[in-house]
């Protein structure tokens, strides 16, 4: 069996977090491939590494002293060698990137070279082989990432690894240029590693036992998520649940690997399982409820709408061509509502109004704003009656007005709007009559 295990800052913040890696890692003889991310923050007001080097690279570029920056930088990586009683020396690692900052290589280079260190002392501490991830990830002469060479290149180079560190975060061009993914990208590298090996699993280590049903911001101690899918994940994610990168998906998806997130601080949790497909059936109804605040609607009202051809395509077209892209389009028989990002729209919303009655000449339009968005999502809808009803009888109980809902045609998930400043009590009141009381 094998397992590509990646390991987030928090979890690799000083020595005493890296020893708790060890011990994971030690634990199972399957975990053979290591992807650490730079050392996150050891306290509240700590900085994470990696906003160490944007600051030092920063003050480089600016024609500044940088030394003091660079050595605060060196610093966190020789208390966490000392502590782990390492005999290893980063001196040759520093030289190079004082002078790459220097020569001012960029801020992607320097934003990576804290995922690059913390290989190196991971490699040291765990005896496994190093391998550069800007050897065997493959960006495009365009800063594109070209898949399918990162596949050729990494699975032939870890074949010859029985064990290895690839940091995670970057890779490069053809050039040599080092590339970052965007923030959180570590996943992304594990993914890709996972793909290339053919893992059985890929484990992601973090600070929380898996995905819970919702925010716990908003509802104390919400209970966990043991098993979802991709699908389930990916509508949850889009509307603002943040656990794990969302590209991090689509690599290990294509070769069926599950991933599963755990917590390094409580590594007996089980976590949560994100699986193509699955026969378990969900201990609720839904899987998880995720939201987003900060919408607004554009109401389109025309008589004998409906018998219109290319009525909706036009409505759209305007958007389109204001740079504006839309989330939900419910529609009637005389009325086609847009809902889009408020802040996107503001700036343009006269524009948009001045296209749509020079495209369909309506009758009416007419603007909402500071709406919020709410995703019920969850395989077991599709077999459950109802769903919508308890979701109506839920919200009507708590006084929230309902503004708009709108039920995909895989039943894997309904989007409800509703005003920002009922969206907490929204969210509660559907956890509440789906888990807590489960009626």
């Amino acid at each position: 069996m094998k397992k590509v295990v990646k390991f987030g800052g928090s979890s690799l913040a000083n020595a005493e977090q890296f020893e708790k890696v060890g011990q994971i890692i030690r634990s199972e003889e399957s975990r053979r491939y290591v992807v650490p991310s730079a050392p996150g923050k050891r306290f509240d007001n700590d900085t994470k590494v990696t906003d160490m080097l944007y600051q030092c690279y920063d003050a480089a570029a600016a024609g500044e002293d940088f030394g003091g920056l660079l050595n605060a930088i060196k610093e966190r990586y020789y208390e966490i060698i000392r502590g782990l009683n390492l005999n290893l020396s980063l001196e040759e690692e520093f030289a190079r990137i004082e002078a790459d900052f220097k020569n001012q290589a960029g801020k992607e280079y320097a934003a990576s070279r804290g995922e690059f260190l913390n290989g190196k002392v991971m490699a040291a501490y765990l005896g496994y082989e190093f391998v550069d991830a800007a050897a065997v990830i493959r960006f495009d002469k365009e800063g594109n990432f070209d898949g399918e060479k990162t596949d050729k290149l990494l699975g032939k180079r870890l074949a010859k690894c029985e064990r290895a560190v690839i940091p995670g975060f970057y890779g490069a061009m053809e050039d040599g240029t080092v590339k970052t993914f965007s923030r959180g990208g570590s996943d992304v590298t594990g993914s890709l590693v996972a793909k290339a090996i053919r893992a059985d699993v890929y484990e992601n280590w973090t600070d929380v036992s898996g995905f819970l049903v919702t925010d716990p911001r908003i509802v104390e101690n919400p209970v966990g998520i043991d098993t979802i899918t991709y699908r389930e994940l990916r509508e949850l994610s889009y509307m603002g649940a943040t656990v794990l990168h969302e590209d991090a998906i689509f690599p290990v998806r294509k070769e069926g690997i599950p991933i599963n997130i755990r917590n390094t601080n409580c590594p007996e949790d089980k976590g949560t399982f994100i699986v193509e497909s699955t026969c378990k059936k969900p201990k609720y109804v839904i899987t998880g409820i995720a939201g987003k605040k900060g919408f607004c609607s554009i109401n389109i009202e025309k008589s004998l709408m409906n018998s219109e051809i290319g009525f909706g395509r036009k409505i759209l077209q305007v958007f389109e061509d204001e740079g504006i892209s839309f989330e939900h389009v419910p529609s009637g028989i005389d009325t086609m509502t847009v809902y889009v990002h408020q802040d996107e729209f503001e700036e343009k919303e006269q524009q948009v109004i001045a296209g749509i009655h020079r495209a369909v000449q309506p009758d009416f339009v007419e603007m909402e704003s500071d709406l919020a968005l709410i995703a019920v999502v969850g395989r077991g809808m599709k077999s459950q009656r109802g769903t919508a009803g308890r979701i109506f009888s839920a919200l009507a109980h708590a006084n929230v007005n309902v503004k708009m809902i709108d039920q995909g045609s895989s039943e894997l998930n309904i989007i409800i709007g509703v005003s920002n400043d009922e969206f907490e009590r929204a969210v509660k009141a559907i956890y509440d009559i789906f888990v807590i009381t489960q009626i």
